[in-house]
């Protein structure tokens, strides 16, 4: 046999393996991570290991996203710099008081790219009721917790709002789009839609506890629902094939 022979299917998988292992282990190792930081913000590990484990579990997330959506480069690009831009607000955010107002400044930079991310398959404001009832929705968080939030905050925090439900109204629309119909992307869509609902129900638990009543628990609350909404939000791109996988 000469060196110049193709490999065989059984050659090719045991070469693909490492990385396969790894992907299979990804999801285990996102969660490990979320429940250190959890843990350490809660107080049942050392605060410190917050400033490792927080960052690093959307460091995780992102690895997740990174080899997806080969066939959306233009979606693909888009929900990456959202996750820069959410790792960065992270790393703000572990400076609750003087990183809250540069922390929602990058988080709001996020969804509007992941706004033109979910803008690529499908127009803005597809569907119209889609983005009347996440409206409903945000003003009635808002209107509750609007006596507690600062003067000073009240118009970042107004845009902010209006910025993260128009992420989860658009990703919502994508996928209402595509309901009912043989579309090969249902399936990244209504990940994005539940992406964008969970980001929601995190940021308002988030709201909650800031500028109205102290939460039980509030740490794993908003924590598991923020990284749960970014995990389905790299989910939103395609996963590579195993064809692609092996070159």
């Amino acid at each position: 046999m000469t060196n110049t022979e193709t490999h065989s299917p059984d050659s090719a998988d045991a070469i693909g393996q490492p990385g396969s292992r790894l992907r299979a282990a990804l999801p285990w190792l996102t969660a490990l991570s979320a429940a250190i930081a959890i843990a350490a913000f809660v107080g049942m590990l050392p605060a410190a290991l917050a400033f490792v484990f927080k960052p690093l579990t959307t460091l995780l997330v992102m690895a997740h996203a990174w080899p997806r959506g080969v066939g959306q480069s233009n979606q693909r690009g888009l929900i990456r710099a959202g996750l820069f831009l959410s790792l960065a607000g992270d790393v703000f955010l572990l400076w609750p008081q003087q990183g809250f107002l540069p922390g929602l400044v990058a988080f709001l930079l996020a969804h509007l790219a992941y706004i033109a991310a979910f803008c690529v398959p499908v127009r803005f404001a597809a569907k119209p009721l889609v983005f009347v009832a996440y409206a409903a929705l945000a003003a009635l968080i808002l209107s509750r917790l609007w006596p507690g939030v600062p003067v000073a905050l009240r118009l970042p925090v107004l845009a902010y709002v209006a910025c993260l439900a128009t992420m989860a109204a658009q990703a919502g629309a994508w996928w209402r789009s595509r309901v009912g119909t043989a579309a090969p992307d249902l399936q990244l869509a209504r990940a994005a839609a539940l992406g964008g609902l969970l980001f929601m129900a995190s940021d308002s638990l988030l709201a909650i506890n800031k500028f109205g009543a102290t939460l039980p628990l509030s740490s794993l609350l908003i924590l598991l629902t923020y990284w749960a909404a970014q995990w389905c939000i790299a989910g939103s791109l395609a996963p590579r094939s195993n064809r692609s996988a092996m070159r």
